[in-house]
């Protein structure tokens, strides 16, 4: 598929998904809903990581009201149960982990995309807003279920009522995501984050992510099954051979991801 709103590429690893509409601030509309569905079902076999960012100054300003695919629309529910709903299950669903590269404004359903991310690692120079009461909708693209968990009620229902701008570094102190970085060093930083999980026991990744996003809805007993049976799963990869190996040579392992 030729893609119009993003650029997807794929290197060493490492797939890169920018979102290319600049001169809206990388506003969500209809067809980068689809073209970003269609990349994360589609993800080529040879990426290990998945790095989600913007181009130019914003990382995702959320929905492009001006998009004459929903700008009139009224039926919002469709919208969101046929366009989002795709697109966040497609991130969730990814086998590999996720990594929101936070470069400048997140706004809306823009900031709710980052956060569905495994990590965000954002620029200094970025900030999230949870838009949504300024124009007389709640948050949507998951907002409501991600931001409590990861901020703690209070917090995340007083982001939502007042729709403040929250500075990277305020997020990062919250635990609302998992770095903020000097806007200087921003690419760096996620690049060797993103080569780091690219070299990584991949199938290990997806078994942690999966044990991560039970706990919350698991008690004790239940989690301890979870990892019991994620855990053997994980002692019969040639990664944990590997890296058992690589322990007793004293040498760094080197992970095939399977």
């Amino acid at each position: 598929m030729d893609y119009s709103t993003i650029t997807l590429t794929v290197e060493e690893g490492v797939a890169c998904l920018t979102l290319e509409r600049p001169e809206v601030m990388n506003a969500l509309n209809t067809q980068m809903r689809a073209e970003i569905t269609h990349a994360l079902r589609n993800l080529d076999a040879a990426a290990r990581v998945l790095v989600l960012t913007g181009a130019g100054r914003a990382f995702c300003s959320g929905q492009d009201l001006g998009d004459t695919g929903t700008a009139n629309a009224t039926d919002l529910e469709r919208v969101l149960r046929d366009e989002y709903v795709p697109m966040l299950l497609a991130l969730r669903d990814l086998r590999v982990p996720s990594i929101a590269a936070v470069n400048g404004a997140a706004a809306g359903a823009g900031a709710n995309l980052a956060l569905a991310c495994d990590v965000v690692i954002a620029s200094e120079a970025a900030h999230f807003t949870q838009a949504f009461t300024r124009i007389g909708l709640i948050p949507d693209a998951g907002g409501t279920w991600t931001l409590p968990r990861q901020v703690g009620s209070a917090r995340a229902m007083g982001a939502m009522l007042f729709a403040d701008r929250i500075p990277a570094r305020q997020a990062a102190e919250w635990g609302m995501i998992y770095e903020a970085v000097p806007e200087a060093g921003f690419e760096p930083r996620w690049r060797a984050r993103a080569a780091h999980l690219a070299a990584g026991p991949t199938e290990t990744f997806r078994h942690l992510r999966e044990a991560m996003r039970a706990s919350p809805e698991n008690g004790f007993e239940a989690q301890l099954a979870l990892e019991a049976r994620l855990q053997g799963a994980c002692g019969q990869s040639r990664d944990f051979k590997e890296g058992v190996l690589a322990f007793v040579e004293k040498r760094p392992a080197r992970f095939e991801g399977r």
